[in-house]
């Protein structure tokens, strides 16, 4: 299973807030430090603000920020609703379908991948705070989790 680019940034997203000293950033901080197109990020951004993971604010002075402490965000929650797809194959025309096992067995594959992902919350992907912040501060672009006293 390969999760999709939409995925892929929400995650990258919530890392960066959850790593973040502000715990605020806006979509030219996240698009800038990793090199993503701003058009998508909005788009990944909107969606996690509509699935409640995030709090938007627009205008002067906006960003967003996680709605709730990286320990309630739990991993199976986001994927299940940046994820529009879960199947791993597309049984519905498949000739075998009527005699076949694997949907049932890619099924309970599906469920046991959720399975894991619901036992971890985004603190646990954040855990090394320190480690991710340095390594999100030497990305080529700018970012807001550098900071000179200035």
């Amino acid at each position: 299973m390969q999760l999709t680019r939409h995925t892929d940034y929400a995650l990258r997203v919530l890392i960066h807030l959850a790593v973040s000293p502000t715990g605020r950033a806006t979509i030219a901080d996240i698009a800038d430090a990793y090199a993503l197109s701003r058009n998508h990020l909005m788009k990944v951004v909107h969606h996690l603000g509509q699935g409640d993971f995030i709090i938007t604010q627009r205008g002067r002075g906006g960003g967003f920020s996680l709605a709730r402490s990286p320990a309630e965000i739990m991993l199976g929650a986001v994927i299940r609703h940046t994820e529009t797809d879960m199947n791993l194959a597309d049984c519905g025309s498949c000739a075998l379908r009527p005699a076949c096992g694997l949907s049932g067995i890619l099924k309970a594959a599906t469920n046991a991948f959720l399975a894991v992902l619901d036992q971890h919350s985004l603190a646990d992907a954040a855990r090394d705070k320190a480690g991710l912040a340095a390594l999100i501060a030497a990305l080529p672009g700018p970012t807001t989790l550098i900071s000179d006293g200035c």
